[in-house]
C-alpha cells in the first residue's frame, strides 16, 4: 500500500473552524501512527475516516496543550467507546518526562489514562535516539528543538521514504540538517516575520530551514493568528522555490516512491 499522511489538525489553540490543534496521522501497511494529539483530534480522526480504534502508535512532540490536550480523551474512547475490548497494545512515544505527564493526567482525569483496559507501552526518547518497530515498518529518530526544554522534532523513515515533522521550534541550523532529504516536511510557521522569536518559525526562518532540508513537499501547519495561512504561504514562496501547501484540516498526502502527491480535500462525514 502507499502510505498516506492526513493532516487532522493544521492549526493552533486559537479557535478556527478549518484548522484544529496539532494532529497528524500516518497510515502505513503495518502501523497507524498519530503524531501529536491536540484538542479536537478524536473527532477529527472520525471526521476524516481514520480508524481511530486501530491506532498502533501515538507520538508526542512536547507537553503544550495544543499538542497533547486530546490524549486523555483518546484513551477514554479506546476504553469505553469500542464494541468489544481492545487487546492490541498501544505505544505512546515522546520526550523524556512522558511517564510523569501520564501520571499527572491520571491524577487529574482518571485511571483510564494509565489503565485503558489494554497494554500501553510508554517509550521515552532523548535527542539523537532512534526507535524502531520492525513489524510496523518504520524507524523514528528525534532531534531537540528550541521551543521547550523537552520539545522534539521527528523523522519517520521506511522503504516508502521519509517524513519530517518540526513540532514547535525556533530557527535551528542543526534541525534543518536533521530534516534534510525528507520527501515530505510538515513544518510550523506560527509568527509573522515582524514578530519573529527564538521559539517559533516565521516565513523567513521557515524558508531558510526548507532551503536546507529541501523536501519534495513542504506542508505548512500551525500558523498563528497574527497572519493568515495564505499570507504565510505567500511570504515563504517569496524566499523558497519548492513545492508548498498551506494545510487545512483534512489534507491528505500520498507518500508514493515516485514522489508525494496531494489529494483533493475530502468532505467531512
Amino acid at each position: 500500500m502507499i502510505p498516506v499522511l492526513t493532516i487532522v489538525g493544521a492549526g493552533t489553540l486559537v479557535p478556527d473552524g478549518a484548522r484544529h490543534s496539532a494532529a497528524h496521522h500516518l497510515q502505513l501497511e503495518g502501523a497507524s501512527v498519530l503524531v501529536d494529539c491536540g484538542p479536537g483530534t478524536t473527532h477529527g480522526l472520525a471526521r476524516y475516516g481514520i480508524p481511530w480504534q486501530d491506532l498502533s502508535h501515538v507520538v508526542l512532540s512536547h507537553w503544550h496543550n495544543d499538542h497533547v490536550g486530546d490524549l486523555p480523551a483518546l484513551l477514554f474512547a479506546l476504553r469505553h467507546g469500542l464494541g468489544s475490548p481492545r487487546s492490541r497494545p498501544l505505544t505512546l512515544l515522546g520526550p523524556e518526562g512522558l511517564s510523569h505527564l501520564l501520571e499527572r493526567l491520571a491524577a487529574a482525569l482518571g485511571d483510564h489514562v494509565l489503565d485503558p483496559g489494554f497494554e500501553v507501552r510508554v517509550v521515552e526518547v532523548a535527542p539523537g535516539e532512534k526507535y524502531e518497530d520492525a513489524g510496523a515498518g518504520f524507524v523514528l529518530t528525534c532531534h531537540a528543538t528550541p521551543h521547550t526544554p523537552e520539545s522534539l522534532a521527528y523523522r519517520v523513515e521506511g522503504v516508502w521514504g521519509a517524513l519530517g515533522y518540526t513540532g514547535d521550534t525556533g530557527p535551528s541550523a542543526a534541525l534543518a540538517a536533521f530534516l534534510a532529504g525528507c520527501d515530505v516536511l510538515v513544518a510550523e510557521c506560527t509568527l509573522p516575520d515582524d514578530r519573529a522569536a527564538e521559539t517559533h518559525l516565521s516565513p523567513a526562518s521557515l524558508a531558510a530551514l526548507a532551503d536546507v532540508a529541501s523536501p519534495s513537499l513542504l506542508v505548512m501547519v500551525h500558523v498563528g493568528p497574527l497572519q493568515t495561512p495564505g499570507e504565510a504561504e505567500s511570504r515563504v514562496r517569496a524566499a523558497y522555490p519548492g513545492h508548498i501547501v498551506a494545510a487545512a484540516d483534512g489534507l491528505r498526502v500520498r507518500l508514493d516512491r515516485a514522489g508525494p502527491s496531494v489529494d483533493p480535500y475530502p468532505s467531512a462525514a
